[in-house]
């Protein structure tokens, strides 16, 4: 299979790239606004959407904070009219990512396309060209930290490990079609580099890594949670050197659990659809900034900048890689801190703590009391893609019943509601969970945050 790559692209990004990890506070800046300042100019000459949203006089020498703020919502619906190329349209788009056969497969041979979770309640599709996959494959391979310095400089491509993504593999999401672009571009690694999903029941998934023996395990907090009780109760028996997180809140307590049970250091990273590579964990633990590729502006639910070291409601991104989808200013809803000063690392990118998704682990009761552990994004994944249902809330009331709230009401309501609970109890019933119950609470509103995001799944408080 095809995909999209530049080699040379990629070269000028690593080389940016590496000469930015050792640049100054100011040299940083001036990266930004020069890349800034290139947004701008193709968001105004190729947007129509852009056009009409940014204040007039604008140009590519306008100050950020100057601009108005975007939301997921109001750009989905005018897609056609954000996208600076107008061969992508949102129709052939959704069409494509209806096809589970071309997750990763280019659109138009010259574009990687992948869909979000609809966790803020509107499900995005996202659009990439070879500049700004180069400047992801850079980050990522450049700023990755590893505990293991000295094999990774005697083995950069990795050839040496067995690397298993656990994850949502039903559909186009940004993490899905990495690995899977990663081994459409090396297919001698295909072998090494495999895929397991976390809507398989937990003895299945064990038995797999099992058999796999990975050295490198990629996955989310949640589900490595899991794992890691596998394997303290001696089911899952591999022996990872390094674990990979990301997409979910990570807890010092749950990273020494993880560290703990499987034996293996973890590194976290940040990221979103909206822009893969954000933040990268270092080896003193402090989470960086690539400030050189994206801006992040903590705010308050007024969307007022918040300084420094101080807890923000929520935060605008701005992607400087991708300038056919230009994101400038775009609510994206995570809570992140950005502190003041210096890294002991030596590093010049800003140091964040960043609180992202953190929905909770569900304990059921299986048959003969079993305990039965479901995953909060594989229950996403399933009321996303087999029920179609992207705005809901989820609580256990106890370890044999759950209850789903959706806010629509009336026939449309209702018709979602049956979706959701036929999904949601084919699901448990692959979990071994044969009697679960599903309440219904139909045309109530979802609970939210200051932010407008939702824990969407929440555990028994008894």
């Amino acid at each position: 299979m095809s995909t999209v790559f530049d080699p040379l692209g990629l070269s000028a990004v690593s080389l940016e790239v590496m000469a930015a990890n050792r640049d100054s506070v100011q040299g940083l800046a001036r990266r930004q606004q020069a890349r800034l300042a290139r947004l701008l100019e193709a968001a105004l000459k190729g947007s129509r959407l852009y056009r009409e949203l940014l204040p007039a006089g604008t140009s590519a020498r306008t100050p950020l904070q100057d601009l108005p703020v975007v939301t997921r919502r109001q750009l989905m619906e005018r897609f056609d009219d954000w996208v600076t190329d107008p061969c992508l349209t949102l129709h052939a788009l959704r069409a494509f990512t209806a096809d589970p056969s071309r997750i990763a497969a280019p659109w138009q041979g010259r574009y990687m396309v992948w869909e979000s979770s609809g966790t803020s309640g509107q499900p995005g599709v996202f659009v990439q060209d070879a500049q700004a996959m180069a400047v992801y494959d850079a980050l990522e391979a450049l700023r990755r930290s590893t505990p293991r310095p000295l094999l990774r400089w005697l083995d950069p491509l990795c050839l040496s490990e067995r690397i298993a993504f656990v994850g949502a593999t039903s559909g186009h999401f940004a993490s899905y079609v990495s690995v899977q672009r990663l081994r459409a571009l090396n297919p001698w690694l295909a072998g090494r580099i495999r895929s397991f999903s976390i809507q398989e029941s937990t003895p299945e998934l064990v038995a797999a890594l099992n058999d796999f023996a990975p050295t490198v395990l990629a996955t989310y907090p949640t589900a490595a949670t899991l794992l890691a009780d596998e394997a303290g109760r001696g089911a899952l028996r591999i022996a990872p050197h390094e674990v990979w997180t990301g997409g979910e809140t990570l807890s010092p307590a749950v990273r020494a659990h993880i560290e703990r049970a499987l034996g293996a250091v973890v590194r976290n990273s940040y990221g979103a659809s909206e822009l893969l590579s954000m933040g990268w964990e270092c080896a003193h633990g402090q989470m960086h900034l690539n400030a050189d590729w994206v801006i992040l502006e903590p705010v308050d639910e007024h969307h007022r900048p918040v300084p420094a070291g101080h807890a923000a409601c929520g935060v605008l991104l701005t992607n400087l890689a991708n300038t056919v989808q230009p994101l400038i200013r775009y609510d994206l809803g995570d809570q992140v801190t950005l502190q003041a000063g210096r890294c002991g690392c030596g590093s010049p990118l800003p140091v964040m703590v960043v609180r992202g998704r953190h929905d909770d682990l569900l304990h059921m009761a299986g048959p003969g009391g079993r305990s039965v552990t479901l995953l909060p994004l594989a229950l996403s994944t399933v009321l996303e893609d087999d029920a179609g249902v992207f705005d809901f809330y989820l609580r256990q009331q106890d370890a044999h019943t759950l209850v789903l709230r959706l806010p629509v009401a009336g026939e449309a309501g209702q018709a979602a509601m049956a979706r959701g609970c036929q999904a949601l109890k084919a699901f448990a019933r692959v979990q071994g969970l044969p009697r679960l119950r599903v309440l219904q609470e139909l045309g109530l509103p979802v609970p939210r945050g200051r932010s407008g995001k939702v824990c969407r799944i929440m555990a028994c408080c008894a």
